[in-house]
């Protein structure tokens, strides 16, 4: 089942326009329609499936955000990585509180809180999948909820993060106030996302893997990101690369783009994009995930 939009999610405004057609290389292989608004700029599928009906999207042995064990040297990789990131992460976070209370909205398998949770961070998750719910729970001895509502309505934090999660929420502007009521004031709120400005993306084109229909709802280029600041009344305090993500979306699109090639010829390939994606990154900013770091006014 699929919903027309006829407003943008992000502004509500009715102007936009056709923008692009994306294969899922993932799942279906159905083709996606995305507009671009023409007052905030925000790009986003439409139509597209439903809350209701966007699960079996997300069926597939390469969604790794919600599993543990790795089943291929490319998810051996993509682990490690993502330990040295939890390192990382929890730095930035640390850096901007000094009262250890935590959200992490759309935790996956609870990796992150269940991290900071061992540095002494007072912890909670929002996770809808119930499968990695149930993993993030046992880390983090039942800190995770599956909706924002099942949390206390005076519960608060001094920081909430949604890392590469607000592309897939789709009640985009109630999610993200309803976010904010358990945000402290001055807290701050850590939003990573995919660039579809970045160097890699215009490389690839319509088989760049950051587009990633339909589970990526919205892609939001730097315009997009200061509609959202004024939209929800925040301050962009800071900007910061994630530079992993260039060599793993490139290698994702490697395969989208050549698909008999062998696994050497990908990686070799991945690793030449990821690396100039960085270098081009460093003139005027543009990585392939940035992360977005907003204080509550």
């Amino acid at each position: 089942m699929t919903e027309r939009l006829v407003k943008c999610p992000l502004c509500k405004s009715g102007h936009f326009l056709n923008y692009h057609e994306i294969k899922d290389f993932s799942v279906s292989k159905e083709h996606f329609l995305l507009n671009k608004c023409a007052d905030c700029q925000l790009i986003f599928t439409n139509p597209r499936p439903t809350k209701e009906s966007i699960a079996p999207y997300y069926d597939f042995p390469d969604y790794y955000s919600h599993q543990t064990e790795a089943k291929s040297i490319t998810h051996w990789i993509y682990n490690q990585v993502k330990k040295k990131n939890l390192s990382n992460k929890l730095s930035l976070i640390n850096s901007l509180s000094q009262d250890k209370s935590l959200l992490d909205y759309g935790c996956g398998a609870g990796d992150l809180i269940h991290y900071a949770q061992n540095k002494g961070w007072k912890v909670s998750g929002i996770e809808p999948n119930p499968g990695a719910r149930a993993i993030a729970n046992q880390k983090t001895k039942n800190k995770v909820k599956e909706e924002i509502e099942e949390l206390k309505k005076n519960k608060e934090f001094s920081v909430i993060t949604l890392f590469h999660v607000l592309e897939h929420i789709h009640d985009l502007r109630k999610t993200v106030k309803k976010i904010l009521t358990h945000l402290k004031s001055e807290g701050y709120l850590i939003i990573a996302v995919p660039n579809p400005e970045s160097w890699d993306a215009r490389k690839y084109g319509d088989k760049w893997a950051g587009w990633d229909v339909p589970r990526h709802l919205y892609h939001f280029n730097e315009e997009a990101i200061q509609q959202f600041q004024q939209i929800f009344d925040l301050n962009l305090v800071d900007k910061r690369p994630m530079l992993f993500d260039s060599y793993y979306v490139s290698l994702l699109s490697e395969g989208y783009k050549e698909e008999k090639a062998s696994l050497v010829k990908k990686y070799l390939n991945a690793i030449q994009s990821g690396y100039q994606s960085n270098k081009k990154a460093k003139a005027n900013n543009s990585y392939s995930s940035n992360i977005y770091i907003f204080q509550k006014k």
